[in-house]
């Protein structure tokens, strides 16, 4: 068996991952390798993330076939900011169909932050894609309902069929965004002026902030991953949430560009669809087989979290989850 650099063995699979015990003690190495790490600072460009316990680290898979393995602080709340972007960009996907989705937001990386405004003059007003800022002001302008209060209902409860169980909003955290949040504004203004947005900028920013500000756990979002890599059918409770095309078009977007400037490292590395959030969340999707829930906080430069991308990393390589990795090639022998 080949072995990395980092002494992770090197497996090449293309079925189910592993049975429960083999899972559970890989998930417990993953999380004590990523726990020697102290890189990365807390956000605290919203006031609320800045409070976050530094130390807090959870890591969850949940495999496809319903199976859940948990190690660390998998339980402890935290908002789930830019990850809903994913499953927003996937309920869009399911109601315009995917030749609408991709013509009104784009699927290209911009290789510039999160929160550029200068992506978006550069591209005569287009978003680019749904995991930036503008892109997933722009997703969430085009979910369908009358009003705010209908497209916020069909937002939260799309996002809690995902997950399971009902999300709902932290207060604290959505006060505090809301006090901070003047660059979306910006953002939904200018994508406004370009005929991105037809609804009212202010009431897209505020579903917007809303969605950012739902209450998840490393639990959560690993089912969520795993709705992903099931194809729509949420393995818990056995749920069609989306469409297995949907599924499909929100992965392939999420390993273009779900970890902003970083997203070809990442998908150097760990091989597989996943998207951060600010928060110190991070999910991973390994298609048809788990996904991946995480949370610790501290942050790298790119706002993606430290010890859940060393974790995943460690996980992707050991549990063969590579989406590129193959079986080697056995040369026939001579008769």
């Amino acid at each position: 068996m080949d072995v990395d650099a980092s002494g992770v063995p090197q497996v090449a699979v293309t079925g189910a991952v592993p049975s429960g015990p083999d899972t559970d003690r890989l998930l417990t190495e993953a999380h004590e390798h990523a726990s020697r790490h102290a890189e990365g600072a807390v956000a605290d460009y919203i006031p609320i993330l800045a409070a976050a316990d530094p130390e807090v680290f959870g890591v969850c898979l949940a495999d496809v076939e319903g199976g859940l393995h948990e190690v660390g602080d998998t339980r402890v709340p935290f908002s789930i900011q830019s990850i809903s972007k994913a499953f927003v960009y996937a309920l869009l996907c399911d109601a315009l169909g995917h030749e609408r989705a991709f013509e009104m937001v784009g699927v290209n990386n911009t290789g510039l932050a999160f929160n550029s405004v200068v992506a978006i003059e550069l591209n005569d007003g287009h978003p680019r894609n749904p995991m930036v800022n503008a892109g997933a002001l722009a997703t969430t302008a085009l979910i369908p309902g009358e009003t705010t209060e209908d497209r916020w209902a069909v937002i939260r409860e799309g996002l809690s069929r995902f997950a399971g169980r009902a999300l709902e909003v932290d207060d604290e955290v959505y006060r505090s965004e809301s006090t901070t949040n003047h660059r979306n504004r910006a953002i939904a203004q200018l994508l406004e002026s370009y005929g991105r947005i037809e609804r009212d900028p202010g009431g897209v920013v505020e579903v917007y902030t809303r969605q950012c500000s739902l209450s998840v756990d490393a639990h959560d979002l690993a089912v969520m991953g795993a709705t992903l890599a099931d194809g729509g059918v949420n393995p818990v409770t056995g749920q069609r949430v989306v469409a297995a095309t949907v599924a499909r078009d929100t992965l392939a977007v999420l390993a273009a560009s779900g970890l902003y400037e970083r997203s070809g490292e990442w998908l150097f590395e760990i091989g597989l669809p996943g998207k951060s959030g600010v928060a110190g969340g991070l999910v991973t999707v390994a298609p048809g087989k788990a996904g991946i829930g995480c949370y610790a906080p501290r942050l790298d430069a790119a706002g993606n979290s430290v010890r859940g991308q060393i974790a995943t990393a460690h996980l992707s390589r050991a549990l063969g989850l590579h989406v590129f990795a193959s079986n080697p090639h056995v040369e026939e022998r001579p008769r």
